[in-house]
This record gives structure tokens, C-alpha cells and sequence, in this order.
């Protein structure tokens, strides 16, 4: 009786450990990527030094590292009125504000991996051209200018592409995106800039090489039960991460269960990476809504940069702090 009750007991565990997950569908056969999804984590694109031989954390590193990354934050946020300084050591009123505003992570992957970057498999970003950063030194170098007029201010300054979005990865706040789904098209939003793409279905389109968009030309197609989006012709400065005209950006999405959506990217650009590179993450269903992001080029903090700069030209004063620190770390 004992060896049947064991027998019964190890069937159900292995029928558990081999169970699919039910994936919600679409009356037309295909997953329902439909929702709204979290996107913020606490893993790093690249993999730290620290875990350089590491692929994976076990689950008790994985709860240990959050749990000192909790301690920290809060430690840190105790002598902010005091000192009056912010999470990652800027000045309280350094680019605008400080971290009561910000929406930081504070979990890990569901994977467990250390960094984001799956591909390569060291799980870092390969290094990038010399060719490439002299391609981008001007527009790095023009933001510490005193600006003549808004078209010296860079992309994100100016609201008119985010810094978490195309592709879509973990950043200060606003790391949440929603789905509307229809069988010819997919919408997707991504809160930072209200930036919003409506991507055909079936693969077609395209648009001369001189033709040119601040969030690229995306197109999409299903490759069995993952929907994939390739994004070309971006304007300059607009690619991600620092590219060239000719990136290719390869986006594929996949529902894994009620409450997850697998989201991975390529970056492929041979003008400006030594090779191509991949990254994945898992997102969460969210109840939470998608609210207006009031930023636009025409809002308060752009007439005041210029009128400052206007000034500083009359007086003959220099002023080095034009590009906030998170730019002048890149």
C-alpha cells in the first residue's frame, strides 16, 4: 500500500513538472499578447563584473541580492534630506529630481540570470566601434553647449523619443507598456512619450531607405506562437543604443502563461557593435492603468533653457553643466 501510495505521489510530481502552461488565445488562433505589462527589474543589461563565470543566480542569491538592494535604497533615501543627495550619488536638484520620483526595480528576472544581455554569451554588450563613437561625438559634445534653440537639446530633453523604449527595457519609471490586438495589427504603447507603435500582421511593407522615423518602420509577422516585429529606417540619433543608419531592430514577443510576457531583442549593426547582440526579459501583467506622460517639446522646462542660455550670452558667463549626469556618464 505504502509503494502504490509513493508510486500515485511521484506520477502527479512529474505529471506537475511536465504540465504546459495555458496560454491565453485569440479567437483567430494566435496567443493573446493583449494586457498591460511591467517591464521594470532590478537585472542589469550587462552582466557585472562580479558575476562574470555566472550565468544564473540560484534562488537564494537571487533573494539575498534583492534584499540588500532594498536595505540600501531605503539607507540611502534616509540621508536624502539631509544631504540632499539621490540614489546613484546626484545632487537632489542635478536633471530635476530626486528619487521620490523615480520607480526602481527591486526584483530580479524571473530567469535568475544575471544580466539581460543573453547573447553573447559572457552576457555583455559587445564594444563598439571607434568609427561609430566618432559618428556620435557631435551629438554628445553639442549638449554641453549653451544651446541656440531646442534642436541642440537631445531627443529625450526635447520629449520626443523616451529612454526606456524601442526597444523597451528597465529604466527610472514609466516601465510599463500595453497591448491592443487585432488579427491584422498589434498596438503597443509604452508609457514614457506616449510613444506608440501599430504594427501590421502580415509582414508587408516597406519605405525607401531615405525615408526616415523617430521610432523607425516596424513590421511584423508570427513565427509560430511569437509575434515579431523588425523596426528599420530611424532617424539620426534616434536609433537605440548609439547605432547607425542601418541598424536592424529585431523585437519577438511571447506569451508564456496568464500573468507573463517573454520580450526579447537583437540589435543588429555591423557599423557599429562588432557583432550583433540579444537581450530578454520576462514582463508582468499589471493591472495598473497607462497614464498620460505631460512632456512635450513646448512645456515649461524648454523656454526656460534657452531663456538662461539667452542670458548667459548677453553677461559673457559659462555655465559646464548644460548636459545633465546621466548623459555625461555615457
Amino acid at each position: 500500500m505504502k509503494t502504490q501510495s509513493l508510486l500515485i505521489t511521484l506520477v502527479a510530481v512529474l505529471a506537475a513538472g511536465n504540465a504546459v502552461a495555458e496560454v491565453p488565445m485569440k479567437p483567430w488562433g494566435k496567443p493573446s499578447l493583449q494586457g498591460t505589462w511591467d517591464f521594470k527589474s532590478a537585472t542589469p543589461l550587462n552582466r557585472p563584473e562580479r558575476w562574470k563565470d555566472k550565468e544564473f543566480l540560484t534562488p537564494e542569491e537571487a533573494a539575498e541580492f534583492e534584499d540588500d538592494l532594498i536595505n540600501g535604497r531605503a539607507e540611502r533615501e534616509k540621508t536624502e534630506g539631509e544631504v540632499r543627495e539621490g540614489l546613484d550619488g546626484q545632487s537632489d536638484v542635478d536633471v530635476g529630481y530626486n528619487s521620490g520620483f523615480l520607480e526602481l526595480g527591486t526584483k530580479l528576472d524571473a530567469s535568475l540570470r544575471t544580466s539581460l544581455i543573453v547573447d553573447p554569451p559572457n552576457g555583455r554588450m559587445p564594444a563598439m566601434l571607434d568609427s561609430a563613437r566618432a559618428r556620435n561625438r557631435p551629438y554628445v559634445e553639442m549638449q554641453a553647449l549653451s544651446p541656440e534653440g531646442p534642436e541642440m537639446r537631445s531627443l529625450t530633453d526635447r520629449c520626443i523619443i523616451g529612454f526606456n523604449n524601442n526597444p523597451m527595457r528597465p529604466s527610472a519609471y514609466n516601465n510599463i507598456m500595453q497591448i491592443v490586438q487585432s488579427e491584422s495589427h498589434v498596438a503597443i504603447q509604452v508609457e514614457m512619450v506616449n510613444d506608440h507603435r501599430i504594427v501590421p500582421t502580415d509582414g508587408g511593407g516597406s519605405v525607401p531607405a531615405s525615408t526616415r522615423f523617430w521610432k523607425g518602420f516596424s513590421s511584423g509577422s508570427w513565427d509560430g506562437d511569437t509575434f515579431v516585429v523588425t523596426t528599420t529606417n530611424f532617424k539620426q540619433y534616434a536609433t537605440p543604443y548609439g547605432t547607425g543608419p542601418n541598424v536592424v531592430l529585431t523585437e519577438r514577443f511571447t506569451r508564456l502563461d496568464e500573468d507573463t510576457l517573454r520580450y526579447e531583442y537583437t540589435v543588429d549593426d555591423s557599423e557599429t557593435y562588432e557583432a550583433p547582440w540579444t537581450a530578454s526579459q520576462q514582463m508582468r501583467r499589471t493591472d495598473d492603468d497607462v497614464y498620460e506622460y505631460a512632456c512635450n517639446e513646448g512645456n515649461y522646462s524648454m523656454p526656460l533653457v534657452l531663456r538662461a542660455a539667452r542670458k548667459m550670452d548677453v553677461s559673457g558667463e559659462t555655465d559646464e553643466n548644460w548636459m545633465p549626469s546621466w548623459h555625461k556618464r555615457r
